[in-house]
């Protein structure tokens, strides 16, 4: 009688387990993908070059001052006493160690920069994502382009549903973008009449 109490137990755990592996709806996407999609990233890529463009052109200008000067002093450097000699070669050095210092700190701030832009698009995918798992009842949805992806059953691509929500969806706000940014797509007139009405 034991033997039969945990045989019927282990089949209805085993069952149960099985029932409740199957329910759970998996779903992936490559949010790379959609984000690259996404009209607001066109805006954040060119307020990003355009403050690239700005760090670039003041090491430009620092770069041609460094070489003005060092022009000058191997210009004059046989009429210079060693101390005049000695304090030109010292800015010079001085000079050239503020620009490695502006470029490593630039590029920094360009990152900043860049991550400070995207969030906002980023974001705004995962509110989508969240919204399109949610009215198709997924449990989980995998990011492909991560390739953190080890295995994974078939499972649906919600690319296209998710483009679509984003259609939907006001703009997402980029700091210092003009304040025209894309707007969502809109319905065409009549689109929501039903058929034959």
């Amino acid at each position: 009688m034991k033997n039969l109490v945990k045989t019927v137990a282990i089949i209805a755990l085993t069952a149960g387990t099985m029932t409740f592996a199957n329910a759970q709806k998996i779903a992936h996407i490559s949010l790379d993908s959609l984000i690259t999609t996404m009209p607001e990233s066109k805006t954040a890529q060119e307020v990003a070059q355009k403050y690239l463009k700005d760090l670039e052109n003041q090491v430009a200008t620092m770069d041609t001052e460094l070489q003005t000067k060092y022009a000058d002093y191997m210009k004059n450097k046989e009429t210079y006493s060693a101390l005049v000699a000695s304090t030109k070669e010292t800015e010079l050095q001085d000079l050239n160690k503020r620009i490695e210092d502006f470029k490593g700190q630039a590029q920094q701030d360009y990152q900043r920069k860049y991550g400070e832009l995207s969030k906002p698009i980023y974001d705004k995918a995962k509110k989508a994502i969240d919204i399109v798992a949610k009215e198709n009842s997924y449990k989980y949805v995998l990011d492909t382009s991560t390739g953190m992806v080890l295995y994974t059953e078939p499972s649906d691509d919600i690319l296209p549903l998710v483009k679509k929500k984003l259609d939907t969806m006001p703009a997402a706000e980029i700091p210092g973008a003009p304040s025209n940014t894309p707007k969502p797509a809109t319905k065409p007139a009549g689109a929501s009449k039903p058929a034959g009405k």
